[in-house]
């Protein structure tokens, strides 16, 4: 047996045990999480659908292979692969889009060219910027962001820069 194989049960044990040495009503205190996640849930899900309504409209639009188009003679600045253009523009909104872009990058130029390369490390060291904001603001009820959204899209700006310039450094 794996000690994997252990750390729920042990930890489900462990709880148990502490909450009777200090006394707590374990059952009570979980139903008040339950009830604390759910409206949670509440809070964030009008937020949340509206993002994920967006990102389809946005894909949907063809406002991404615009964009993508337009934004080709900046990438051969920065020596940033156009094909990784779309994974750029969709990666602040939604995260599964931009892995099935990924996957479609992977898949059509192999796993040692550089724009599979490029989304890589883009894929990990970029963050879904709108939805980070939309979900996490809503639950802690912070609704200005105006000073967030521009720093946090000034670090994606400087995610793909960076990005496309390792990239050429390292792996050219």
């Amino acid at each position: 047996m794996v000690i994997t194989d252990l750390v729920v049960p042990l930890l489900f044990v462990g709880v148990m045990i502490c909450g009777a040495v200090r006394h707590v009503d374990v059952f009570r205190v979980f139903c008040d999480g339950a009830a604390q996640g759910l409206r949670t849930t509440a809070d964030i899900l009008p937020a949340l659908v509206i993002l994920l309504v967006s990102v389809g409209m946005f894909r949907a639009s063809g406002a991404v292979e615009m964009l993508t188009s337009a934004l080709e003679p900046i990438c051969s600045l920065v020596g940033f692969p156009p094909e990784c253009m779309q994974m750029v523009l969709l990666r602040p909104f939604s995260g599964s889009g931009a892995i099935a872009v990924y996957d479609g990058i992977a898949a059509e130029y192999g796993a040692d060219s550089l724009a599979e390369r490029t989304a890589a490390i883009l894929l990990g060291s970029s963050e879904t910027t709108f939805y980070t904001i939309a979900v996490y603001f809503s639950a802690v009820k912070i609704r200005k962001t105006h000073y967030a959204v521009p720093a946090a899209l000034s670090a994606d700006l400087t995610t793909w820069i960076v990005c496309g310039l390792s990239v050429t450094f390292f792996f050219c």
